[in-house]
C-alpha cells in the first residue's frame, strides 16, 4: 500500500467523555525482552502530572515524554516452541482527548509548486488567524508544535497550530466548522489524541517474538507467487499454515501509480529480487528461512548487457515512467525518497519477471521477451503476458532505442542485479533468503535513531508533506531485532478514538527501544496493519471495511516434516 497521510477523522461520533482541560502526564516503563524472563515486565514509574496549562490564546504545547506505558496488561500465548505471541493494552488514565477544530495553513507543495494546506504555520499566520476567528465569535487558541527528536530534523519549534474548541463527539466540533469557512479559513475536524504532544488514552499491541535458538520453521517475506497481486495477510497465513503473519511493505494501491499489489520499495522473495528500492531505505533482511535477521538500509543497481553494451535498468516489475515513492536515478521531480508520491522518469528500462503474472503494462516503446537462457524470443509492442520460466523487458525513451539495437532474435540479454547496504556491501540473495522494506529506520545500534527525513517520509521545509503520517498517531507495523537475535513482530491498531489511537514515529522507535530491539523498522501501517495467528486476524485493523489486501507479507512459518 502507499504509507497513508489521508487520515480523514473517523465516522464515530460518540465519545465515552466530555469535553476537558489537557493534561500532560510524563511516564516511563521499561519492557524488558531478557534471556532469564523474556517478558519480564516491571512496575512503571509515573511522574506527577504539571498543573494544566492556563486557557490563554497563545500556549505553547511541546511533545510529551514518549510514554511506553503507566499500567499495561500482558497476555502471553505461545504459539510453538520458540514464538510467543503478547498483547497489552497501554493506557493513560489521565489523559484527556478531546474533538477540536484545527485551521490549516495555506502551504504550497515544495516540489511541485501546488497549492495545498498544511497543519502548522508560521507564528504571523497564526496570530492573524487567530484575530479573525475572534473576530467571528469563536476563542481560538495559539499552539506552538515542537519537532520531535529524529536523527535529521530540527531542532526547537516546528510551526504553529491554531484551534477552536474541545468537544465530545465529531458532531458537535462539525458544527463549529461552518463559522471558520465563513471567516475564510480552512477548517478540518481533529481528535487531540492523534496528538504527539500529549499521552494517547489507549493503545492495543500486540508483540509476536520469534527465538532461532529455539524456533525450528523459518520466516520469510512473500508475495505469495505473484507479484502483481493483493491478498489479505490472513489469507496468506491461512494458505501456508502459517503461526503468525504480519504486513510487510508499501505497494501500489492505486491504476494511476503503477500495477496494484507491486511493492513501491524494494522486495526479494525465495532469493530472487522482484522489486527495487526507492533511495536508500529500511529493509528486514531474512536469510536463511530467517535464521539469521538483520535490519540494513538497501539499494539496488541493475544492468542489462548485450555483448559489451550495457544499459541501466531502474526498475523490476513495475510500469515503465512512473516510480512510486521515487527514489530512482533521473526521476522527477526528484532521485530521493518520496513518501506517496508517483515520480517520472522519460528514459526508463524495466524488467519483468516470471513472478509477474498480470498482463503486461501496455503503451510507447519497445518490449523484448527473453527465454529461461535470457536469449532473445521477440522484440515488439508493449504488453501480453511474461513466458513462464522467462522474463520481459520494456523501455520508453532511450531505453527502448537500446532495446531496438540489441533485441535481436537469439541474442543474450543478461541483467545483472546487485544489493547493497549503504556501508558498500554486497547482500548476497540466495534460496531461503527473503527482504521485506518500508522506512523509515527506528532504532539502529541499540539507540533510537528515526531518519525520517533522510528516508522521504516528511520534509522539514515543507509542513504538508508527510506530517501526520510521522507526526500524528498511526496504526503501524513495526519489526526488530534483540541482541540475543530475537525477532520482534509488532503491531498497534490506531484511528480509533478512545480505543486505540496508534504510535507516532517517535513513540514507535520508543517502543521498539523498551522491548530490547537492537534494531528497527518501520513497516507499511494505516489500514495495511494486520497481524494473523493461525490465520486468524488478533489486531483491529482501521479500515471500515474490515482487514486490507497487501502486498507482501512476513510470515512465521512452522518446520516442514
Amino acid at each position: 500500500m502507499r504509507n497513508e497521510r489521508d487520515t480523514r477523522t473517523p465516522g464515530a461520533t460518540g465519545v465515552r467523555r466530555g469535553p476537558r482541560r489537557r493534561v500532560t502526564v510524563a511516564v516511563a516503563a521499561l519492557i524488558a525482552l531478557t534471556a532469564v524472563n523474556p517478558w519480564a515486565v516491571p512496575a512503571p514509574a509515573q511522574a506527577s502530572a504539571p498543573p494544566a496549562a492556563p486557557s490563554t490564546p497563545h500556549s505553547v504545547t511541546r511533545p510529551a515524554p514518549v510514554a511506553v506505558s503507566d499500567g499495561i496488561r500482558w497476555t502471553t500465548r505461545t504459539v510453538a516452541p520458540g514464538v510467543q505471541v503478547r498483547t497489552g493494552v497501554i493506557e493513560h488514565p489521565d489523559a484527556e482527548p478531546a474533538w477540536t477544530v484545527t485551521v490549516q495553513a495555506p502551504a504550497v507543495d515544495r516540489l511541485t509548486g501546488a497549492a495545498t494546506f498544511a497543519p502548522l504555520g508560521a507564528r504571523a499566520w497564526a496570530d492573524e488567524t487567530a484575530r479573525r476567528l475572534r473576530e467571528a465569535g469563536l476563542t481560538p487558541r495559539v499552539e506552538a508544535v515542537g519537532w520531535p527528536e529524529y536523527a535529521d530534523t530540527p531542532r526547537g519549534t516546528m510551526g504553529w497550530r491554531v484551534r477552536v474548541g474541545s468537544y465530545a463527539t465529531s458532531a458537535e466540533a462539525q458544527r463549529t466548522t461552518p463559522k471558520v469557512t465563513a471567516a475564510g479559513l480552512q477548517p478540518s475536524v481533529e481528535w487531540t489524541g492523534y496528538d504527539i504532544q500529549q499521552p494517547a488514552d489507549r493503545e492495543s499491541v500486540r508483540v509476536a517474538v520469534v527465538d532461532p535458538a529455539t524456533f525450528t520453521g523459518a520466516v520469510e517475506a512473500t508475495h505469495h507467487g505473484d507479484v502483481a497481486d493483493r491478498e489479505k495477510t490472513s489469507s496468506v497465513a491461512t494458505s501456508l499454515n502459517s503461526l503468525v503473519g504480519v504486513n510487510g511493505g508499501f505497494f501500489v494501491t492505486s491504476d494511476a501509480d503503477g500495477v496494484q499489489g507491486t511493492m513501491a520499495g524494494i522486495g526479494a522473495y525465495d532469493g530472487e529480487l522482484q522489486s527495487m528500492a526507492a533511495g536508500p531505505r529500511a529493509a528486514l533482511i531474512l536469510d536463511d528461512g530467517g535464521r539469521r535477521a538483520r535490519i540494513a538500509d538497501l539499494t539496488t543497481t541493475a544492468t542489462a548487457r548485450a555483448g559489451s553494451a550495457g544499459y541501466a535498468v531502474e526498475g523490476v516489475n513495475r510500469v515503465p515512467g512512473r516510480v512510486r515513492n521515487c527514489g530512482r536515478p533521473g526521476a522527477t521531480p526528484t532521485e530521493l525518497p518520496r513518501q506517496d508520491l508517483t515520480c517520472a522518469k522519460a528514459d526508463d528500462l524495466v524488467k519483468f519477471t516470471a513472478s509477474f503474472r498480470a498482463d503486461l503494462p501496455t503503451g510507447p516503446g519497445v518490449q523484448v521477451v527473453l527465454d529461461a537462457g535470457h536469449r532473445v524470443v521477440s522484440t515488439g509492442a508493449r504488453g501480453g503476458k511474461v513466458p513462464a520460466g522467462g522474463s520481459v523487458l520494456q523501455g520508453i525513451g532511450s531505453a527502448a532505442d537500446w532495446l531496438t539495437a540489441h533485441g535481436r532474435p537469439g541474442e543474450r540479454i543478461a541483467v545483472q542485479e546487485v544489493v547493497r547496504d549503504t556501508a558498500g556491501r554486497q547482500v548476497e540473495l540466495g534460496p531461503g533468503d527473503s527482504v521485506v522494506s518500508a522506512a523509515p529506520t527506528l532504532v539502529a545500534g541499540g539507540r533510537i535513531a528515526v531518519d525520517a527525513a533522510t528516508e522521504g517520509m516528511l520534509d522539514p521545509q515543507d509542513l504538508s508533506f508527510g506530517y501526520a503520517w510521522s507526526n500524528g498517531r498511526q496504526p503501524r507495523t513495526m519489526a526488530g531485532i534483540d541482541k540475543e537475535g530475537r525477532l520482534l513482530l509488532v503491531t498497534v491498531d490506531g484511528r480509533q478514538p478512545g480505543t486505540s489511537e496508534g504510535f507516532t514515529l517517535a513513540e514507535g522507535a520508543e517502543f521498539m527501544r523498551s522491548l530490547g530491539a537492537e534494531e528497527a523498522l518501520n513497516l507499511d501501517g494505516g489500514g495495511s496493519s494486520t497481524m494473523a495467528v493461525e490465520g486468524r486476524v488478533v489486531n483491529i485493523p482501521s479500515d471500515a471495511a474490515g482487514e486490507r489486501p497487501v502486498g507482501d507479507t512476513v510470515q512465521v512459518l512452522p518446520a516442514r516434516h
